[in-house]
């Protein structure tokens, strides 16, 4: 993939960090050794192999990337040690010895990226193999004026993390954008399909979603409401001038009937409930789908152009009114060609956003570590653990930080939200939040699916947030 993009830059942040070759290293002793014992000792920085010869070997040391392994050749050498070593180790995997025409080679096994140092000692005589686990090591790529893409791997405690960022100024020309599967919002769709389906130079997954595709949480599209949040939780705004906002965000709606009747709106775009109000757009697909226990008006220019019992068109440009029980009864008395006013909020400055997306919860919050998953109710789904991970954060020059974290995988053990929300501080955001995670954590460039979905698939996702040339519209439904 960086062969592919246009300027590359190799940060190494590790002392030694291995170049992976084949070009082996020799060293040089006494031929005709035999190895009598291997011995192990493990700290959080190093796992040191010790070979007990009776003579200094010859050896050659060979470091191969695919798969991750260090192969050690002592030719004319004779093994009467074990054959087979196992560590309970996140860097390192397995040691095996075999005998190969008058060769002791021994192949190390690695599940993550290590720098290796060999050596020999005398009195007594022993080969050593120090494994050092510690590493930090970036690549970055301008992958055009004003956006760089990063991909940082780096060690810890508890084991491997790599993550992948996106660093976008907002004087670049390009903006960040939700866009919504198949240009609806009940429907599933890959991160890298509404990429393409968007011309979009980059991508990330965006807000939760349920088995059909219906966005849970807020979603806001070229000034249209989407989706409504059930409750106050924290969002990512997109003002017409591209600055971008993160706060907590609360959805209210009206109806005013032509008595002057106010009537509450439940919810934007969902499936309507017993005793709802729900608002249906042509976001929402060719038709409601509702059952017909309730009772349906079609709205056009604030005038009710048409009543129906469930299941209405979405005219485009129109929007539908569909109530149920005390909702129904409330509104029974509106006939066609009477005057309806629909009125909806976010509140005066959320209001101005051209663009807006929910999820949650938030992490960082004036440039302080704030974690509000109490607060907004997620459970152990969200909150719980180690996960795959995405994040958005805006810092205090105004740039977008768009980061996905691998997880649930030997290359990387993923993030805890506090981490995450350390990390984010760590990259420079002054206010951040959480996205959806798990399998659906995905980050797209140009056209490439970058980080490795815990899935090992792409999975089909509700929305995502796309990186586009800010003249470019976002895809809509054309049904």
């Amino acid at each position: 993939m960086f062969n592919q993009l246009r300027r590359k830059t190799v940060l190494f942040m590790t002392v030694a960090y291995i170049i992976f070759a084949v070009i082996p290293s020799v060293g040089w002793a006494a031929p005709g050794a035999v190895l009598n014992k291997i011995r192990t000792s493990q700290t959080a920085d190093k796992v040191r192999i010790v070979f007990d010869v009776a003579t200094l070997p010859e050896y050659t040391v060979t470091a191969l990337e695919n798969p991750m392994r260090l192969v050690i050749d002592m030719p004319g050498a004779v093994n009467k040690a074990t054959d087979q070593l196992v560590f309970n180790d996140p860097t390192l995997d397995k040691l095996r010895l075999s005998t190969e025409d008058g060769s002791v080679k021994t192949v190390i096994d690695f599940k993550t990226a290590y720098t290796y140092n060999v050596f020999t000692l005398k009195n007594p005589n022993r080969l050593v193999v120090d494994i050092i686990k510690r590493y930090d090591r970036k690549y970055v790529d301008e992958i055009t004026p004003g956006i760089t893409y990063t991909a940082w791997m780096r060690s810890a405690a508890s084991g491997p993390v790599q993550a992948y960022i996106l660093d976008i100024d907002p004087k670049s020309g390009y903006v960040i954008k939700p866009a919504i599967s198949n240009g609806v919002v009940q429907g599933l769709e890959p991160v890298k399909a509404m990429a393409d389906n968007n011309q979009a130079l980059a991508a990330v997954n965006g807000s939760y979603f349920g088995l059909d595709g219906s966005i849970i949480g807020l979603l806001k599209i070229n000034g249209e409401i989407a989706s409504t949040p059930e409750l106050p939780r924290t969002a990512l705004g997109v003002m017409p001038e591209g600055k971008v906002l993160i706060d907590q965000v609360e959805y209210q709606g009206k109806v005013e009937l032509p008595g002057g009747q106010n009537i509450t709106i439940s919810a934007v775009n969902r499936e309507r409930g017993e005793n709802e109000l729900i608002l249906y757009n042509d976001l929402y697909g060719a038709t409601t789908g509702s059952n017909g226990y309730g009772q349906e008006y079609v709205i056009i220019n604030d005038k009710v152009a048409s009543l129906n019992p469930g299941n209405t068109q979405i005219p485009s440009g129109a929007i539908v009114l569909s109530a149920h029980g005390i909702a129904a009864k409330q509104m029974s008395a509106l006939k066609v060609g009477d005057t309806v006013k629909v009125q909806e909020t976010l509140g005066p400055v959320w209001d101005k956003t051209m663009h807006a997306i929910g999820a949650g919860p938030m992490l960082v919050k004036n440039n302080s570590v704030f974690l509000t998953t109490k607060i907004e109710e997620f459970g152990s789904d969200v909150a719980g653990g180690r996960a795959p991970r995405t994040a958005l954060g805006v810092k205090g020059d105004g740039h977008i930080l768009a980061v996905v974290v691998d997880g649930r995988q030997e290359h990387s053990i993923g993030m805890t939200l506090l981490e995450l929300a350390v990390f984010m501080q760590e990259l420079g955001a002054e206010d951040a939040m959480n996205l959806d995670g798990g399998g659906s954590s995905e980050m797209v460039v140009k056209g490439k699916v970058v980080n490795k979905p815990s899935d090992g698939r792409e999975r089909r996702v509700g929305d995502a947030l796309v990186i586009v040339p800010s003249m470019l519209p976002i895809t809509k439904n054309t049904l």
